[in-house]
Parts: structure tokens; sequence; C-alpha cells
């Protein structure tokens, strides 16, 4: 009897292994059937370029929030390692997406620099008489025979919400560059020369900015009487940034 008893226990285990077998992989596929990893989130890391340096303006801006072309309109790091090839990394990624980080250092910058006399986010209802819109083209690692670089293309334009006239609106509308070699391959440096290739251009643009609605340095005229830049801006050019662009008097 006993030996009866035990056979038909012994019976019951493969049928109770199999249940616990079956339970573990639908476990598995509920949860999507991938391996768990470790994702590392990176961001934009620099001083602002001014800190309340500049003559300041009794007006207004505001920053809407940044349009991103398609490609890089992703939080994934991109990278070009050849013609018409585009490569992500799925274990390293951007804390947000690029036109968000532009705009939000952008916003800080201009805080931080004192041109203004208070300086608005996208979100906020409160009427401005400036309206800064931006793009940003390019944001991604340009791998080349004389090593990687972090390439950060943002185009700028500057609205007066005075002027009755769409085309009279319009004070300058301008596109930056800037380039930023580093030796190493890793999604690390790819954040620091990147942070690099913002802090520039966040200088060049708080400077374009100050010409542009400063009276006492705009009534010198700058630039020629068309309006148009067609060579890049050489002061731009000395600190790494390619810039050029239309702009009203």
């Amino acid at each position: 009897m006993r030996h009866a008893l035990r056979a038909k226990e012994n019976k019951g285990w493969p049928s109770l292994a199999w249940l616990m077998l079956s339970m573990v992989l639908m476990t598995s596929c509920s949860l999507g059937g991938k391996p768990s990893y470790k994702v590392n989130q990176y961001t934009l890391e620099y001083p602002s370029p001014f800190s309340k340096e500049l003559t300041s303006i009794k007006e207004l801006v505001k920053v809407e929030q940044f349009s991103v072309a398609q490609t890089f309109n992703t939080s994934a790091m991109i990278y070009k390692e050849g013609p018409n090839l585009r490569n992500v990394d799925p274990y390293n990624r951007w804390r947000t997406k690029p036109g968000e980080m532009a705009a939000e250092y952008l916003v800080r910058d201009l805080r931080n620099c004192g041109l203004f006399r208070a300086v608005i986010s996208y979100d906020d209802s409160m009427e401005t008489r400036y309206l800064l819109e931006g793009e940003v083209d390019e944001f991604l690692e340009v791998s080349e025979k004389d090593g990687r670089k972090a390439v950060l293309g943002l185009n700028i334009t500057l609205l007066d919400l005075k002027k009755r006239e769409t085309a009279e609106k319009v004070i300058f509308q301008r596109d930056y560059k800037a380039v930023e070699p580093y030796p190493e391959k890793t999604p690390a440096a790819l954040a620091q020369g990147m942070s690099r290739a913002m802090e520039k251009i966040s200088r060049q643009i708080i400077l374009d900015l100050q010409d542009a609605v400063d009276p006492v340095r705009n009534s010198s005229g700058a630039l020629n009487p068309a309006g148009i830049i067609i060579k890049p801006n050489p002061a731009a050019e000395q600190r790494g940034v390619i810039s050029n662009g239309v702009k009203n008097r």
C-alpha cells in the first residue's frame, strides 16, 4: 500500500515541475521576455557664459519651446559613422530631448546674464515684447578620420511682438553651429563635447540679442544696409561658432 502511494506521489512530481516551469515562462512573457539592464542618462552641464554682466533693458522676452528636426527628435544618442549611416546607443541616452535641453539652458543663461528685465518660459501666459523661437537642426556625434566631434546646430528667430506687420516682427533669424572634438569614444565624452558646443552657441546668441535690442548698440548699424549677413559672423567664428542669417533694422 505504501509503495503504491509513493509511486502515485512520484508520478505527480513531473506534472508539478511542468506547472512551475509554465508559470515562469508566462511571467517572462508578460514582462516582455527581455533581460533588465541599466540605461545611463546624460544631460548638458556647463557654467552660464555671463553673470549679470550685460546692460539690462526694461523689456521681457519669452523663450518658446524649441522644435527639433525629426531625425534628432529623440532622447537617443545618435552617432554618424558613415555616409547615410546613423546609429543609436541602447545603453546610454539623453535625459530629455535636444529641443527641451537647448531651450532650458538658454533660458537659464539669459536669466543669468541680466540683459532682459525678465526671461519667461514658454508655459507662462505672461505677455512679453520679445519672443525667441528656436529649432535644433543637428544634435549628434560625427566620426571622421581626424576623430570624433559633437555637432550642435540651432536656428534662432527673434520677434518683436509690438510690430503690427508680420514681416516687421522679425528682428533677426540666424543659424548657429558649433563643432567640438574629443578623443574618447564614450557617451560621457559626447555629453561633455555637446555641453561645450551649447555653451559657445548660447554665448553668441546672447551677444547677438544684445546687439539687436540694446538701443545704444543698435544705433551704430553694425550690419550692412540690406540687412543680410552673407558670410559667417567673424566674431562668432573666433569663438568656434558659425553664425549667419538675416536681420531687420
